[in-house]
């Protein structure tokens, strides 16, 4: 950390900062320019609040040098994480498609659900059970008897399933169905309690971007989760809110070697949610494992026109699997996998 003094500081105030770094366990290293004087401070700063040195007499600006996050951080861990979701490896050379409808219906409509994911190739399974919905009157899931459902249809195809928590008080019930990946979804993104609570079990977890958030603060909620004893974390980009309406969210592809250049964490995008349209889903699909995606988070649904929630955006059976087609030889040019 990095304390820039005012062009006029006096020795008592570069003294004061000197004494509040020691109080606080770091030592300081002052160094004396011809227009300005510097403190470094020397130790882990991680614990400490910019703000309570930004408020010190004398001190114009306060920045920091290790970055908020550890465990998530390249820098500690260097080879990319490969995690193990139920038999089936993510990261690495290993790409995986997680395909299913948005929400979880009706027995007749995952059993169709399940076959056309298997048929398409794709190794886990998508469904939401609990359903975060921008409006209280909108339909809001099936619950404990989706997990049911869900569990029941993808089992007959040996399909892992993911799935989305909501709220901490579901995650026995979450345990008791032996959900294969936990899905924290972009509206909880920063529910600490939550991510904190996730983090105390080994369950693999697929952390999605918040609507409005940097990806440092993305990264810094999947700390809590790792800071927590759980390192299997997912992160899935999903499009971020914009002032474009001509589609649902702009998909930030910008992110993606960014994040596989900051972190180890495999990274995964959700290419239905991005363009909120199901005509775009192949392109964008195939613009994030260009860039490097490990993974994608893709809506199909059995007849899409009679699907209880986010019908524009879920592709038919047939075009899953047309797509997982086109996929696979653009994984083997960029040296990857699309197993199935």
């Amino acid at each position: 950390m990095i304390i820039i003094m005012h062009p006029h500081v006096t020795e008592g105030e570069i003294q004061g900062v000197e004494l509040k770094l020691e109080s606080l366990g770091l030592k300081a290293h002052v160094s004396r320019g011809v227009e300005r004087t510097i403190v470094g401070a020397i130790g882990d700063e991680r614990k400490i609040h910019k703000e309570s040195l930004q408020a010190l007499p004398g001190v114009e600006e306060v920045i920091r040098i290790v970055k908020p996050y550890k465990i998530v951080a390249r820098e500690w861990h260097e080879a990319d994480t490969v995690i193990n979701l139920s038999g089936v490896p993510l990261g690495g050379k290993a790409i995986q498609v997680i395909g299913g409808p948005c929400s979880v219906e009706t027995p007749a409509q995952m059993e169709l659900s399940a076959q056309g994911v298997a048929q398409a190739g794709c190794r886990l399974m998508r469904g939401g059970a609990f359903k975060p919905r921008s409006s209280p009157y909108a339909f809001q899931g099936t619950g404990v008897e989706g997990l049911e459902m869900f569990r029941a249809a993808a089992a007959k195809y040996q399909l892992p399933i993911v799935t989305e928590l909501m709220d901490v008080r579901m995650l026995e019930v979450f345990m008791e169905y032996q959900v294969d990946v936990i899905q924290i979804g972009t509206r909880n993104m920063q529910n600490f309690d939550l991510l904190k609570e996730v983090g105390k079990i080994h369950t693999p977890v697929v952390l999605k971007r918040g609507l409005c958030a940097t990806v440092s603060e993305w990264l810094m909620s999947a700390e809590y989760i790792a800071a927590g004893g759980n390192h299997n974390i997912i992160l899935c980009e999903r499009g971020v809110r914009s002032f474009e309406t001509a589609y649902r969210n702009m998909l930030d592809v910008s992110a993606i070697p960014f994040l596989k250049k900051e972190t180890h964490l495999p990274v995964i995008v959700d290419p239905s949610h991005a363009g909120g349209k199901a005509w775009m889903v192949p392109a964008l699909s195939k613009a994030a494992l260009a860039a490097g995606a490990d993974g994608l988070l893709i809506e199909m649904h059995p007849t899409p026109c009679d699907a209880w929630c986010d019908a524009d955006q879920a592709l038919t059976p047939q075009e899953l699997s047309r797509l997982m087609a086109e996929l696979r030889p653009l994984a083997q040019v960029l040296g990857r996998e699309l197993t199935n």
